[in-house]
């Protein structure tokens, strides 16, 4: 279960990302991380989700991040073969 806390960042990041970062980062930068920490507004490209959340992590060790791939709906596809 997602903590109020956590959930509220998550809705935060997912709105900065809409309003200010997504029209900027969609066209240079799809299919790479970018790990928003919405209390700041900061946010930090990555190639692998790891490079985002860790770069994130080392400018604000305390804070939550939200961490989004640009231009896709999910950050990671979880899927079988289909027969």
């Amino acid at each position: 279960m997602v903590s109020d806390d956590t959930r509220s960042v998550i809705e935060r990041a997912k709105r900065i990302y809409a309003d200010q970062l997504q029209a900027v980062l969609e066209p240079q930068h799809t299919n790479r991380f970018v790990a928003i920490e919405p209390e700041s507004g900061e946010y930090f490209l990555g190639d692998t989700f790891d490079e985002a959340v860790k770069s994130a992590r080392a400018k604000h060790p305390s804070r939550l991040s939200h961490t989004i791939r640009i231009g896709r709906r999910a950050a990671f596809h979880i899927g079988g073969l289909q027969r």
